[in-house]
């Protein structure tokens, strides 16, 4: 089995000879490769890579027209010859130590490895607060959004091995950092493992992370979720929600002209009838693939995210109000964020 080290570079030039070394020493007895995918670096890291190439199994591409992490793990996946790829950053973060420890996952049976720090025994070291919270905040958005990644705790570590097939004939079109991601969603595989791993302090040169890169995020979610058909599901979820507020103005209005029913009184059966026809709708339209429960406990689980979502809605409004805001715009707030509660409850558990 031949390993295909993939690390894309952007003025990573004083990790190189470090990164270089401590690869071949983890890598003694396999037949391995190292591609570097270096975007044209000020520093001239491509340089000194071809004169390491000298004392290691190196190769370099040197893109001048095109730059990115992703596409230049893409660029690797093209020029690798192993049977496993492996990808991991320049910085020292990622422990080059670690790679026998992926390999032999997929010796054993796995498709995809991750090195991963939030599985028991995987930590960040010294990292602020804030980033703590960017990246936890980070995975939470992408597990909601794409259910297929739900169980991976760490889908968005840059440090990984695959085997050739799960990404072989595969369009891989990702934005900015997150390429794993991208992988977890479009590949063929069937079987994810996690190995812990510290990750460390970067060594020299300067952290890619910004404000750019996290709209990019943002849009990659946006779009796998096109991909993955869940955002048409969210456009179906919110039609049927528009159809139950006909319903349930329809029947509360007929209720109270045709059959003179008070109009707190009214309310009840009239929420209720929009309840039973939101849940048709979704059940047959919106969530028609993902029933794996009995009728009668979707249903009861439909009827506890309606709940859940009223208690959201009510529980901010009550809040924003108390705070100053104007009772109008804290209504307007809890009513979009409980949509996007009941959508979630529904999709992770009604029809999850």
């Amino acid at each position: 089995m031949k390993v295909s080290i993939i690390v894309p570079t952007y003025n990573e030039r004083d990790n190189l000879e470090e990164l270089f070394g401590r690869i071949d020493k983890a890598m003694e007895g396999y037949d391995y490769e190292v591609i570097v995918v270096d975007d044209d670096s000020p520093d001239r890291t491509w340089e000194l890579a071809q004169r390491l190439s000298e004392r290691y199994p190196v190769k370099v591409i040197r893109r001048t027209d095109e730059k990115g992490l992703s596409s230049a793990v893409i660029r690797g996946f093209k020029e690798a010859s192993g049977d496993v790829f492996v990808v991991m950053d320049a910085d020292l973060q990622h422990p080059p130590e670690k790679i026998p420890e992926l390999v032999k996952a997929l010796e054993e049976g796995a498709d995809i490895a991750i090195a991963s720090r939030y599985v028991p025994g995987g930590k960040v070291e010294n990292w602020y607060w804030y980033r703590k919270l960017i990246s936890k905040a980070a995975i939470m958005i992408g597990r909601l959004a794409l259910p297929k990644i739900r169980g991976v705790k760490d889908p968005m570590s840059g440090f990984f091995a695959l085997k050739k097939e799960v990404v072989e004939g595969i369009e891989l079109n990702p934005i900015g950092f997150k390429i794993l991601m991208e992988i977890l969603i479009k590949g063929r595989y069937g079987k994810v493992v996690e190995v812990p791993f510290t990750f460390g302090l970067r060594k020299a040169g300067e952290s890619k992370l910004s404000g750019k890169t996290m709209i990019k995020y943002l849009k990659h979610v946006y779009r796998l979720m096109r991909w993955e058909g869940e955002l048409d599901r969210l456009i179906k979820f919110t039609l049927v929600g528009l159809s139950g507020v006909l319903v349930n103005e329809g029947f509360l209005w007929a209720f109270v002209n045709f059959l003179g029913w008070g109009k707190i009184l009214a309310n009840i059966p009239a929420t209720e009838l929009s309840i039973l026809n939101n849940f048709t709708w979704n059940d047959l339209w919106t969530f028609k693939d993902l029933k794996r429960k009995p009728l009668w406990r979707r249903l009861l689980d439909y009827h506890i995210a309606a709940l859940t979502g009223a208690f959201v809605q009510w529980v901010l409004y009550a809040g924003l109000v108390y705070l100053g805001l104007n009772y109008l715009g804290a209504n307007l707030f809890g009513i979009v964020v409980s949509f996007f509660v009941r959508f979630l409850f529904n999709r992770h558990v009604t029809w999850g």
